[in-house]
């Protein structure tokens, strides 16, 4: 082991002073040299820096209805799941002898940004007891995690050369996303050197231990290995992690291929067996989609960006939800509305779409990502963050034990209820990621040194853009996505220039931009716009974005109702049970004695949607939670009832309809008006319809 002594300024080779962040490339540099063959790096890939850039983690503050949710999960099982969860309470990952598998990590990848969110000290001092104790027992070697059984029976550190005697890759990939937002956090160079001597130390043991030595999972998301070694390269420009990264990617299955040959898609939705699982395994796609946009920034290979259009949009056509993300129930499993999706899935979709928003810059994936955020991600969890479903199911119309039509049914049945354990405990572990990393995504820094609204909930950001540099706070003032009115407030103590970037959705027609009250102009959806201006004190920026109903067509011939980025389900009254499995502790179902099988009526769906009947029942206040009782909008539209839509093997499979859409079978004549609420706030639902006379 080289020991390296530091004083208070560092000399190069040629007798000049390295300032800063300069020294540490140059340790970077000591560490690899010799490590890798010089040879290897003759010709460099065209590595392409992000069309955004993430701001540090902080910068960013929640308002609102959004403050609200992360106090909950402060609050609930986010801020308590170390003493609520026996294996996380003693764990390897602070020195314990309990888990060191992925929940511990798992939990601080949600935990860790959400301390800093809410800038809560106690919290914060509890996050560093696990950041600490893994930077100060990283191996000589530069190997890190828990203490190994062969360390703690033999006394010796495992090393690149006996590898073999070391853990799995994958729970270490999750930390060293933890420890990537900590640096955001507080640029603490210890977490440089410290990746640096692992990634040293990967690329000597990866031929003799591979991704896929110890189990399949690292070998399928060794994408979020690299998205870390190319997030290092970002801040040492050393160009041996590019060739750690094309290892890498060897030794990860090729997403990339799978999206670009779309056999693999149309595969998927006609097998459900236990041959290649793992290749179709709905968390593992979750995590690949970001596969394409990582490889596209190593390399400038535009194929990438090919392949994750196609495979997106495949993956979408054959398997995806009304809610935005696919069927994951644990495989893929086809686009009827009746196939749930797990809830490690939706936070893994998001991040990944947050990474390739960053990287390409692509408005399509931002639009999705808030499908998905404002849909389906608030539906399966219940208020207080305590309690989720392992599945959630798009047409639900009760929620309870059984096997519905999941390829991972459990016998014990408890896939589909709303428990703290119930299911696998890794979306207990790994569900508090999605809303605070959603937050960190809201803005983003431009190349020009310009600042992005990429993603819109009420916040608060602080930065320092344009050439000068000058400190600007702007406050976003929102009811998003409830309201389609955004107001921009600037705060700044002397004029500043920089250009401001403002997402349309592409379900926005027209959207109108304002800046101090005088209509700038009108933009078309689908787009990101610019305003440049040096702005003053005091100034607002407000985007209009108006909302419209509208009918997207689902799997079996269904119909959906949107309104902006919200989907909408039948409201129907809940009726909540807990019982207790002795396996898997407490749990709640939840059933409904309202009528649910109703069809909507063709005539009404072909009226022009500002004829949609739309009212606004409540006001958004700062206690907003995302259930029935605060759900502030609802759409009144005509159906009629279904009498042999029934519930067969404990789901409600949307009735067979002809070519036209039409359910052509037996429906009661009279027209009733129901009432939909949005997704996000309903529990038990109908959101996918059959359409009738």
């Amino acid at each position: 082991m080289v020991v390296l002594t530091f004083k208070s300024a560092v000399v190069s080779r040629a007798g000049r002073r390295l300032p800063g962040r300069q020294w540490w490339v140059m340790i970077f540099f000591v560490l690899l040299q010799g490590t890798l063959p010089a040879q290897e790096f003759s010709s460099l890939p065209n590595f392409q820096s992000p069309v955004y850039q993430e701001l540090p983690l902080g910068a960013i503050k929640p308002r609102g209805w959004l403050l609200q949710q992360l106090t909950i999960m402060r609050k609930g099982t986010t801020g308590n799941l170390d003493g609520w969860l026996k294996k996380i309470s003693d764990n390897g990952w602070r020195g314990g002898n309990g888990d060191a598998w992925e929940a511990t990590p798992y939990w601080l990848d949600g935990a860790v940004p959400l301390a800093w969110l809410l800038n809560d000290t106690a919290f914060k001092i509890r996050m560093m007891q696990y950041i600490n104790w893994t930077l100060d027992h990283q191996r000589p070697s530069g190997y890190f995690g828990p203490i190994t059984k062969q360390e703690r029976e033999s006394g010796k550190s495992i090393t690149a050369a006996d590898c073999n005697n070391g853990e799995d890759w994958w729970p270490k990939m999750v930390m060293l996303k933890v420890l990537q937002q900590y640096y955001s956090a507080t640029e603490d160079k210890r977490v440089l050197l410290f990746m640096t001597k692992y990634f040293q130390y990967q690329y000597q043991a990866l031929q003799q231990c591979p991704l896929n030595k110890w189990t399949e999972w690292a070998e399928a998301r060794g994408m979020d290995n690299i998205l870390i070694v190319q997030w290092l390269y970002q801040k040492t420009k050393q160009p041996q992690l590019l060739q750690l990264a094309a290892a890498l990617q060897k030794q990860t299955l090729p997403w990339s291929k799978f999206f670009a040959g779309r056999d693999w898609t149309i595969n998927a939705a006609a097998y459900q067996n236990d041959q290649h699982w793992m290749a179709r395994h709905g968390v593992n796609v979750a995590m690949g989609l970001k596969d394409p946009a990582v490889h596209y920034q190593r390399t400038g290979d535009k194929k990438y960006l090919s392949a994750l259009h196609t495979g997106f949009k495949d993956l979408m056509t054959l398997h995806g939800l009304p809610f935005g993300c696919f069927s994951a129930d644990e495989d893929l499993h086809g686009n009827n509305p009746s196939q749930g999706t797990e809830l490690c899935a939706i936070v893994e979709s998001m991040f990944s779409l947050e990474q390739i928003t960053g990287i390409t810059g692509d408005v399509r994936y931002m639009d999705a990502l808030e499908r998905i955020t404002f849909n389906a991600l608030p539906a399966q969890t219940t208020v207080d963050f305590n309690n989720k479903q392992y599945f959630q199911i798009a047409n639900q119309v009760h929620i309870k034990k059984g096997v519905f039509t999941f390829t991972l049914p459990f016998d014990r049945e408890m896939n589909n209820v709303l428990g703290m354990r119930s299911g696998y405990t890794c979306c207990l572990e790994n569900m508090h990621q999605g809303w605070t990393k959603f937050t960190t995504h809201l803005w983003y820094g431009t190349k020009d040194g310009g600042l992005a609204a990429l993603h819109y909930a009420p916040s608060e950001v602080n930065v320092k853009p344009g050439k000068s540099k000058t400190a600007v706070t702007i406050k976003e003032t929102t009811n998003y996505p409830f309201e389609n009115i955004i107001r921009f407030d600037l705060t700044t103590n002397t004029p500043v220039s920089f250009p401001f970037q403002l997402r349309i959705p592409a379900w926005c027609r027209l959207a109108n931009i304002y800046v101090n009250g005088v209509k700038l102009r009108t933009e078309k959806g689908g787009q990101i716009i610019t305003v440049s201006r040096t702005w003053k004190n005091g100034d607002q920026l407000k985007l209009e974005l108006p909302m419209e109903v509208s009918v997207s067509q689902w799997g079996s011939n269904s119909r959906a109702i949107e309104r902006g980025p919200l989907l909408y389900a039948l409201k129907l009254k809940e009726e909540w049970e807990k019982g207790t499995d002795e396996h898997q502790g407490d749990y709640f179902t939840v059933h409904t004695n309202d009528k649910w099988n109703y069809g909507l009526v063709a005539e009404q769906l072909k009226q022009d949607p500002a004829s949609w009947k739309v009212n606004e029942v409540q006001q958004i206040k700062d206690d907003f939670v995302w259930d029935l009782q605060h759900a502030p909008i609802e759409i009144k539209v005509q159906a009629k009832k279904i009498p042999g839509w029934t519930i067969a093997n404990d789901i409600a499979l949307i009735p067979v309809t002809a070519r036209d859409g039409l359910y052509m079978g037996r429906v009661e004549n009279e027209t009733e008006t129901i009432t939909l609420v949005p997704y996000g706030c309903t529990k038990v639902r109908i959101v996918a319809f059959p359409v009738v006379k």
